[in-house]
């Protein structure tokens, strides 16, 4: 089997070489690894890391003319990709490549298609934003994701802690025939809004978390991205 794992870069370069670094170590028995990086014209010097992937084996490397968000990067490479399981992947070190393992366990044992790697499942407390900066920005970002969850839960019928992190892994065949609509932040909603919809109900993992500010190079706008949310919830619940 064959496990094609997502990259959408923009701006990161202090992350995407660790990043890259810490992916290639990852060694999981019996399954090939395929890596699409798609870089969005990044301004920081983050191409010219890129670049240095361009040749190399399993590599897949999809250029942008322009920042088109990061969802629109994603929809890019769901077009390329020839694996087996899909894994999504950022390149800003908030989540950790080490637990792919424990992410992909239920699909290849068969218990599910499709796991989404929960910052609230933790040993310890719910793993979310926690500035030290800017608390007031965290409190109101941490607001948003307890309402927009209990939203999605409310209209699609399901218990699910975590519908926004960025770990989502399913067999590619759970998206086939689907037409992604959103470019942002959305589109990680309305991913689990359409495979729901299918009846491909999510297995929740529990996964480490560690919050990027504004300064360090988070990109998610409370107004934009928020308002977008929103709209897509409500949206795909509905339509297509």
């Amino acid at each position: 089997m064959k496990l094609s794992i997502i990259i959408p870069v923009y701006n990161e370069a202090k992350t995407f070489m660790p990043l890259m670094e810490r992916v290639l170590a990852v060694k999981i028995p019996k399954l090939e690894k395929e890596i699409i990086i798609v870089e969005s014209n990044s301004n920081d010097g983050t191409k010219e890391l890129v670049r240095k992937f361009e040749n190399r084996k399993n590599f897949k490397v999809i250029y942008q003319k322009k920042p088109r968000g990061k969802g629109n990067a994603l929809k890019k490479a769901f077009s390329f990709v020839t694996g087996d399981i899909v894994l999504i992947q950022d390149a800003d070190l908030e989540y950790k490549p080490e637990e792919y393992s424990e992410l992909l366990k239920p699909i290849l044992n068969g218990d599910t298609n499709f796991v989404l790697g929960s910052r609230h499942l933790g040993k310890h407390d719910w793993k979310i934003r926690k500035f030290i900066t800017n608390k007031m920005y965290a409190r109101i970002l941490n607001f948003g994701g307890v309402f927009y969850t209990w939203l999605f839960n409310l209209l699609y019928g399901v218990k699910l802690t975590d519908p926004a992190t960025m770990f989502k892994v399913f067999k590619r065949e759970c998206i086939d025939g689907i037409n992604f609509k959103s470019n942002y932040f959305e589109l990680d909603w309305e991913i689990v809004a359409k495979l729901v919809r299918r009846g491909v109900i999510p297995k929740e993992v529990p996964v480490s978390y560690v919050s990027r500010t504004v300064a360090e190079g988070k990109k998610i706008r409370f107004f934009r991205d928020g308002t977008l949310v929103l709209f897509a919830i409500i949206y795909f619940r509905f339509f297509k």
